[in-house]
């Protein structure tokens, strides 16, 4: 019964902003440790960020530091990725991940969501 709903995709041209959300129920929002991996055609899916139960830490692939922001609302079982300044290799599919270890990994995340396509257009 858990879910992990991903919203906020879309085709932006390069130097833009999107939002992407995702809604997560069937879980304790609070005990998880939630991140973002990407995947595009052809390569391996890959960590781009992760916020721990409280929210006090995060961290960030090099790729994107200074760029993206992931935030969580415990409140409202909810995490986000602010990603601003868009290149066209960020074009991915974006999945959201939930994992009960305190660092998370393509392989210990125990739930993903389905993802949403961001294409930037150069």
């Amino acid at each position: 019964q858990v879910q992990l709903v991903e919203s906020g995709g879309g085709l932006v041209q390069t130097g833009g902003s999107l939002r992407l959300s995702c809604a997560a129920s069937g879980l304790t929002f609070s005990t998880y440790t939630m991140g973002w991996f990407r995947q595009a055609p052809g390569k391996e899916r890959e960590f781009v960020a992760a916020i721990n139960w409280s929210g006090g830490s995060a961290t960030y692939a090099d790729s994107v530091k200074g760029r993206f922001a992931i935030s969580r609302d415990n409140a409202k079982n909810t995490v986000y990725l602010q990603i601003n300044n868009l290149k066209p290799e960020d074009t991915a599919v974006y999945y959201c991940a939930a994992g009960s270890v305190y660092y998370i990994f393509t392989s210990n995340v125990d739930y993903w969501g389905k993802g949403t396509l961001v294409t930037v257009s150069s």
